[in-house]
């Protein structure tokens, strides 16, 4: 039997309002609150939960592990999270793929991708 990813987990100094953003950017809802420590429902089936957990020390250098969102329109979809607080670091494009890299209120680095045609990636 294999794994399967039943969570991420996003560190952060204020889980409470980093739900606030995520819920909002996912069309997702707090599953529980226990402080220190935020569950966000997956937003629907085959979807992935989001946990917030509070750590003392803020972000330093660049995410090693960081979330990737697809959806319909992703220039609409950035326009959107920009509006609810993120921030645009970089836009990158390789054949079949066109991705921007943003930050949520505290910092922590996602992408919102344009999967194109498949046949274009190398």
């Amino acid at each position: 039997m294999g794994l399967s990813i039943g969570m991420v987990t996003i560190d952060c100094a204020d889980p409470q309002a980093q739900a606030g953003f995520w819920t909002q950017v996912l069309g997702a809802s707090v599953a529980a609150d226990y402080g220190d420590y935020v569950v966000l429902a997956p937003p629907g089936p085959g979807a992935t939960g989001i946990g917030l957990q509070r750590v003392p020390e803020e972000r330093a250098g660049k995410n090693r592990v960081h979330i990737d969102l697809t959806g319909p329109d992703p220039d609409a979809q950035i326009e959107r999270v920009v509006g609810l607080g993120a921030r645009v670091l970089a836009t990158h494009k390789v054949p079949g793929l066109t991705w921007t890299v943003l930050a949520d209120p505290e910092g922590n680095e996602f992408c919102i991708a344009n999967h194109g045609d498949p046949a274009e990636l190398g």
